[in-house]
């Protein structure tokens, strides 16, 4: 039955998005959101277009800048975007670079071999989703220069000066139609991925400039992926003064990476294919792998340094750092955000050519080798010992989620999707949100001081603290190479602790926990941080909370300094659990902060430097960021 005035459907009704339409209707597809970190996307896209230049040997200066317009410019010394007319659109090369997806001098594997951008859709995305975008090109001793708006052309391409100089000068504004949360760029946000890939490029100098403030910041690394495990171990004691450095082209294939064993328990690795973070890992993190298995092994029974032990996988990485990264003509990216390196055959490329060379190194560096395997030794008996552990509180139930610790009170609720767990500081607290909690969703597990530091600990003194191993009950998902996503139990884990500097050490505590033990529960985004009141503002039946001293002065300008009662919250159990309920756990009202890793470099780097043994960069990491400290209880 059709029903009566349906309308007619035909080829009338089909819509036919033009030109760059389409990624002004799904901006998401193309720049994975339309917050921040899309918004930073669009810089990296313009960038990632210099940085194939200076892959490809034309460029070695690049310089972005932070405009007080809301703009950004990305400047490269490179050979410049064609001008000359495109023989099959005939119009101007770089006119159809910036108006057509997929338009590029990367498909024909001639102009650029190797070249990075994650999605292959370049700038043209950048320039659907500004409210203006400017281009001029340096070339053939003239300057070139094109205005779109929107990813309309507004003006033709013209020669508007002569010039001696050679490049790509790309300003741009995000659109607030867009970004409708912020079109503000972070500068350290910025910062972090132009370091990067000044690490991965030795031979770009990358200046950053931030006209709103005056700041800037010159990333230029000669040591390259040596200076970049370096930096990385900024805070940790290495066992032998050098990164092992490897580099070497095999099957059109270039294999890049630098490797330095620390005394930490930590394993660091991260891995690279054409300038993208494979943060997912793939093929060559497989090769590595394999080879630092087999060379350690064979090395280690070659010469009669193991008394019984086999070293696995994990044995050989504890406290390794390592930064691999490999350069292809046709890379194949999967996984859930298109970051994981799917090329089979690289697997075997790298693992020949980190074998070989990392053999030569074990054999002409012998009392190297013989601290990188008694290190390897040293966790393998740990990791009997925690087997053991993990065994044992098995058999008692403590750690398969069979009986749940008993200072837990549970929720009602049995889907994980709607279900919430406060890791609260205290009894006193853990007491105040026990009664003020909605018991149907909200589950209270408190903590007693402060939980072992793991960054400091060995997987079988872990096991052995007794809020460790509540934790790790209470979430559900095991831990470390046993955690399985799909049995978490709460997909908001928050942790709630007072507004001091003991408060402040218990979080950083077990956050160093959820990223050393779970990490992927921070990058999946559900780990949080509860923002309880600093202040209770009262006069007269009236009474205001104050989450910092900046809204604290506000209200007091709002009701009146005189008659006014202010009350200081120092800890959470001082208020009573309707307050705790109405400021902190209620969805309506609360405040949480979603806890995030970004750049993984930059969180590993601070977590050794708050968490690990050196006492000079934790100093001098205070005494650099004291200024931004809001609220500090003496």
């Amino acid at each position: 039955m059709i029903p009566d005035g349906a309308a007619v459907y035909d080829a009338s009704k089909i819509r036919v998005l033009k030109g760059l339409e389409g990624v002004r209707q799904t901006p998401a597809m193309y720049i994975g959101s339309t917050g921040p970190r899309g918004l930073h996307h669009l810089i990296y896209e313009v960038v990632d277009n210099a940085i194939d230049e200076a892959m490809a040997g034309y460029c070695d200066q690049i310089e972005a800048r932070l405009h007080t317009d809301g703009s950004c410019s990305v400047l490269d010394n490179g050979r410049g975007i064609p001008t000359d007319l495109h023989p099959e659109q005939k119009r101007p090369g770089v006119e159809v670079v910036m108006t057509m997806l997929h338009a590029g001098g990367k498909f024909d594997g001639a102009s650029y071999k190797v070249s990075g951008g994650l999605h292959g859709v370049g700038v043209s995305v950048v320039n659907a989703l500004s409210e203006w975008l400017e281009v001029q090109v340096f070339q053939k001793g003239a300057i070139f220069k094109q205005r779109y708006e929107r990813g309309e052309i507004v003006t033709d391409l013209d020669i508007v000066g002569s010039t001696d100089r050679r490049g790509t000068l790309v300003r741009f504004k995000p659109d607030p139609k867009v970004f409708e949360e912020t079109t503000a760029f972070v500068f350290d946000t910025v910062a972090h991925r132009l370091r990067e890939l000044a690490f991965l490029n030795s031979n770009v100098q990358i200046l950053l400039v931030d006209e709103r403030d005056g700041r800037e910041q010159t990333f230029h690394f000669e040591g390259g992926l040596r200076e970049f495990v370096g930096f990385l171990n900024e805070t940790r004691t290495a066992l032998h003064k050098d990164p092992i450095y490897i580099s070497k082209e095999r099957d059109g294939v270039s294999v890049e990476t630098a490797l330095q064993y620390t005394d930490s328990f930590a394993e660091t690795i991260f891995t690279y294919a054409n300038n993208i973070n494979t943060i997912e890992g793939g093929a060559h993190l497989v090769g590595l792998k394999q080879a630092l298995t087999r060379c350690i092994n064979s090395y280690a029974e070659k010469n009669g340094l193991l008394k019984g032990e086999v070293l696995s996988g994990e044995d050989v990485r504890e406290g390794l750092t390592a930064v691999l990264a490999v350069k292809l003509t046709h890379p194949q990216f999967e996984g859930q955000t298109k970051t994981k390196l799917g090329n089979s055959e690289i697997t075997g490329i790298v693992q020949s050519v980190v074998g070989e060379e990392l053999s030569d190194y074990l054999e002409t560096h012998p009392s190297e080798a013989k601290r990188i395997i008694e290190k390897s030794v040293q966790s393998a008996r740990a990791r009997e010992a925690a087997r053991k552990a993990r065994d044992l509180a098995r058999r008692k139930g403590i750690l398969d989620g069979g009986g749940l610790p008993g200072k837990l009170a549970d929720c009602s609720e049995e889907e994980p999707e709607t279900s919430e767990l406060y890791i609260v500081e205290g009894d006193s607290a853990g007491g105040s949100a026990k009664q003020g909690r909605d018991r149907k969703f909200q589950a209270i597990l408190p903590i007693k001081g402060k939980i072992l530091n793991v960054e400091k600990a060995h997987l079988d003194k872990a096991l052995t603290n007794e809020e460790i191993r509540a934790i790790i009950t209470a979430v559900g998902t095991g831990f470390r190479e046993e955690f399985d996503i799909s049995r978490l139990r709460y997909h908001k884990i928050i942790v709630m602790t007072d507004a001091d500097v003991d408060g402040s050490h218990i979080r950083t505590l077990l956050l160093t926990f959820f990223y050393r033990y779970m990490k992927p529960l921070v990058e999946g985004g559900f780990v949080y941080i509860a923002q309880p009141p600093l202040y209770l503002v009262k006069k007269g039946k009236a009474a205001h909370y104050a989450y910092n001293d900046a809204e604290r002065d506000r209200i007091l300008d709002e009701v009146g300094r005189t008659g006014v009662h202010l009350q200081r919250y120092k800890g959470l159990g001082e208020m009573n659990p309707d307050q705790l309920w109405e400021t902190t756990m209620n969805p309506a009202t609360r405040t949480l902060l979603r806890i995030s890793s970004e750049d993984a470099a930059e969180a590993e780097r601070i977590f050794s430097v708050l968490m690990g043994d050196q006492v000079e960069p934790r100093r001098k990491f205070i005494e650099e960021n004291a200024l931004f400290v809001r609220n500090l209880d003496i």
